[in-house]
């Protein structure tokens, strides 16, 4: 092998990664684009986290907030809405995960992991608080409350689905409870959801 030849393999190794290399360079910025638009936008992630003042929320009433586009029911329960809550037999219940994302996955579906505790300083009882996803586990519709339902929670009137005064399913097609967002007392009048 002269000289000449193996200088020609170098060449023709250089032209061959030089070209890879571009290739490389122009695909990623050809897919970048494409990747980027699937953030979420920043009118999304300013709205990830928000504060609702519950001050004005008597004991058997609810209020509904939209969160991330969707609907969340924070309701203050009545002591009798608590004792029936607890009262229920674990293993009653279709689905038996509390669904909460304070809590780890798979805690039990008891009333307390599913409450919200309540804040310190504040004239709330344990377990007062109910903070959950207003959507059907179903198919996504948005339950009735108000005590509505077989089990004194919220019914779905879209399917039938029964859910009890700590929000899980105890009758009807929904596979699962309403899930539990990350939620919080900041304050003794205000939740932060996110």
């Amino acid at each position: 092998m002269s000289h000449a030849e193996d200088h020609e393999g170098t060449r023709r190794d250089f032209l061959y990664y030089a070209t890879a290399g571009a290739g490389v360079v122009a695909t990623g910025a050809a897919v970048w684009p494409l990747v980027n638009q699937m953030n979420p936008s920043a009118d999304v992630q300013a709205l990830s986290s928000i504060r609702v003042p519950v001050d004005g929320v008597e004991p058997g009433t609810q209020i509904t907030v939209k969160w991330l586009g969707k609907p969340v029911f924070i309701r203050r329960r009545t002591q009798n809405e608590i004792d029936a809550a607890n009262a229920v037999d674990m293993s009653e219940l279709p689905d038996s995960d509390a669904r909460n994302a304070n809590l780890l996955a798979g805690s039990p579906a008891t009333d307390a992991n599913r409450s919200l505790p309540a804040p310190e300083g504040s004239d709330s009882m344990a377990e007062e608080w109910l903070v959950m996803m207003g959507v059907c586990t179903h198919l996504g519709c948005v339950p009735l409350g108000d005590g509505a339902g077989d089990f004194g929670g919220w019914f779905c009137p879209c399917h039938g689905s029964h859910y009890d005064t700590a929000g899980r399913i105890r009758k009807g097609p929904a596979p699962e409870n309403l899930p539990v967002p990350p939620a919080e007392f900041v304050d003794a009048t205000t939740i932060k959801l996110g």
